[in-house]
């Protein structure tokens, strides 16, 4: 998700279009040469954004001072969303031992849905130019968020602070990360979107670590609190340095667009989406658990699988991105996501560290490349580009859901005292199988439509040629 609204962008992309169009065409069509006017003197359209707007710089210190701010807001937004599985192990453990896994991690799981779906609202407030907003509000609802939950001590008061809370300061964070680099860049879109999309996996490699580190020492207030106050600088350095490039446009896009449902490959691989992140976290959330309970890792190392889990998806949101331009985003999105789910499958019968460690590389890679590749298959589904940002709130949107309900229905089947982990892995797997088999589909139908446009347009040129001799005789 990690190009969300790079639309803004690509407004500065469009070239000078030359549009010829004959007149009565309905009567050239009809054979009568006698209705048919003479070839109308080519008009030339210029779009207002490309006439107005200053082409993008494409490096310099301007540019990349906006994709260390941005980093630094992954970083305090997945970073702090993919931290949840250190808190799931601590909570079930500790300070709601008398709450199952399936309640426990609801808190998760709603603060991913709401750092996902806010999109909707914070894309039309960002199209405002009310930015600077969104991160004012964002910083102070993620740091109130992290500095009330170390006074909780009860289910309602960590779902509020943690789950409500701190969700909704990442949404208001989540969109200007992308949606404000992304108009500093053309020829180098890719790179800097992978690392400011790197900043959410080091967000989620820092936070465990520090948390882990400081909790038996310090306890669990201090120990958040500590996070609080490191997601403050960080998030006051982005407040500082980052800005818009360009200004707001005269018409902000819609949040639903109707017509996006008669479209059937943004139906198939929206369904995709909703199915791959419902399954992509069951892992993520329960490896701690799953080390400790059935390889019988020591409780000390066996945290270190998900800070390395997290890891390697830094280099699973950058690679695949690079190799998109050329081997194409739904492609390798396809790819990565049944490769995810045979991983996940090959997790039934893990049981030692060593085998552990590989699947966490393996898997975090992956799936690092399937939560950053879906924005920019999006972007090629949509008609206009004036509709890509709300075909991608929309189907983000799906993912959303995926995420709220996957690991809670998980938590029902996986039975953690027991050593009975199967289920889940099994239930992860399946589910994003089949969301890679959805985004197959997608990939066939584009190919079909692709074709199918193609004899159209072939067709088309056949007939107007036929009219222009009829006009003005054989060329």
């Amino acid at each position: 998700m990690a190009m969300l609204g790079t639309e803004r962008a690509q407004y500065t992309d469009e070239t000078e279009q030359s549009i010829d169009i004959p007149q009565n065409l309905d009567a050239q069509l009809s054979g009568d040469p006698s209705s048919a006017s003479p070839r109308k003197e080519v008009q030339h359209v210029r779009p207002l954004a490309a006439a107005t707007m200053p082409p993008a710089p494409n490096g310099g210190f301007q540019a990349w001072i906006q994709v260390l701010g941005a980093h630094f807001l992954f970083f305090n937004s997945w970073g702090i969303v993919n931290t949840f599985g250190v808190y799931q192990t601590y909570y079930q453990t500790s300070l709601l031992h008398n709450h199952n896994a399936s309640e426990i991690s609801w808190i998760g799981t709603f603060q991913a849905f709401l750092l996902v779906s806010f999109s909707l609202v914070a894309g039309p407030i960002f199209d405002r130019g009310y930015f600077r907003i969104l991160l004012a509000v964002g910083t102070f609802l993620t740091v109130f968020g992290i500095m009330m939950n170390s006074i909780s001590d009860n289910y309602w008061q960590v779902f509020l602070s943690q789950g409500l809370c701190i969700g909704l300061g990442t949404g208001c964070l989540f969109l200007p990360s992308v949606a404000i680099v992304a108009t500093y860049f053309t020829t180098k879109r890719a790179l800097a979107i992978g690392i400011v999309a790197s900043g959410g996996s080091i967000g989620s490699v820092v936070y465990p670590i520090v948390f882990h580190r400081l909790q038996p020492r310090i306890g669990f207030p201090w120990a958040t609190r500590v996070l609080g106050f490191i997601s403050l600088g960080t998030l006051l350095v982005s407040v500082l340095v980052l800005k818009t490039r360009l200004p707001p446009p005269e018409t902000t896009r819609a949040i639903f667009d109707p017509q996006a449902f008669k479209n059937v490959p943004f139906i198939l691989f929206s369904t995709g989406l909703f199915l791959a992140f419902a399954g992509l976290y069951i892992p993520i959330f329960y490896i701690i658990f799953i080390a400790e309970i059935r390889a019988h890792v020591d409780e000390e190392f066996s945290f270190y699988l998900l800070p390395i889990l997290n890891a390697a998806s830094v280099l699973g949101r950058i690679i695949p991105g690079l190799l998109a331009d050329r081997y194409g985003s739904l492609e390798l999105l396809a790819v990565c996501t049944l490769a995810s789910a045979i991983i996940a499958y090959i997790g039934v019968v893990i049981n030692s560290l060593a085998r552990l460690i590989v699947f966490a590389i393996i898997y975090g890679f992956l799936s690092g490349a399937v939560v950053s590749l879906p924005s920019a298959v999006v972007a090629s589904l949509a008609p206009s580009m004036q509709l890509i940002g709300t075909w991608m709130g929309m189907s983000f949107f799906f993912a959303a859901l995926g995420i709220l309900i996957g690991t809670p229905i998980v938590g029902s089947i996986i039975d953690v005292k027991k050593n009975h982990f199967g289920g889940g892995f099994v239930f992860s797997g399946s589910l994003v199988m089949a969301a890679g088999v959805l985004f197959v589909m997608t990939q066939g139908w584009k190919l079909a439509e692709k074709k199918a446009n193609a004899l159209r347009t072939a067709k088309r040129h056949s007939d107007l040629q036929i009219i222009q001799e009829d006009v003005m005789g054989p060329v």
